[in-house]
């Protein structure tokens, strides 16, 4: 028992004490090019959280949704972007992020089995903001589409670490991926009060 509490506590001490780490989308930095658009989702507690629990979300519940829920949240995070390189104001973007984190990590922690659409759609939701975080950051010149495809293929990458996680921790995973999901949870209410 006591070496789940100290984990426990070391997994919230780390989100506290990463503030740095907090927001990937701060306006600052370079936004040109391939490996910029790659960095840009990995470089982000809020970002890296998010992605990786839709891919624990896709294990959870099996079958098409391991390739139709990840796919959802990449194509709708590309439309997302749309806006935010046209300069077209989306409020409540950080409030988003912040309320993905919460909800999929609440999710994840409760082990909700939502139909596969209900589960896509949610993060289809989600997506818009996070994509309209990215979107407003790339760069309008040719160097775009590159970044674009980075940011891309980084949140891919991530959706399939959840799924791999979820797979790693096979049978025992409703004893890892609950905790986790709920240290998840509380850490999307730390980047929305602004604690993290």
């Amino acid at each position: 028992m006591f070496s789940k509490i100290s984990r426990f506590s070391a997994a919230i001490a780390a989100c506290v004490f990463a503030p740095s780490l907090a927001f990937a989308h701060t306006g600052l930095g370079q936004t040109v090019g391939f490996v910029h658009g790659f960095t840009h989702p990995v470089s982000g507690v809020d970002h890296v959280l998010a992605m990786v629990l839709v891919g624990v979300l896709a294990w959870q519940l099996g079958g098409r949704a391991l390739w139709l829920v990840p796919t959802t949240f990449v194509s709708v995070m590309a439309v997302g972007g749309a806006p935010g390189m046209l300069g077209i104001s989306l409020p409540f973007v950080e409030a988003g992020i912040a309320f993905s984190v919460i909800i999929l990590g609440a999710v994840v922690a409760l082990g909700i089995r939502a139909p596969v659409a209900i589960a896509a759609g949610v993060v289809g939701l989600f997506a818009i903001f996070h994509g309209y975080a990215h979107g407003s950051e790339m760069p309008a010149a040719a160097g775009g589409i590159a970044y674009a495809a980075g940011f891309m293929l980084a949140t891919a990458a991530l959706h399939i670490a959840g799924i791999a996680l979820g797979y790693l921790v096979g049978k025992q995973g409703a004893i890892v991926m609950r905790p986790a999901g709920g240290i998840a949870a509380v850490a999307g209410v730390g980047l929305l009060t602004g604690l993290i």
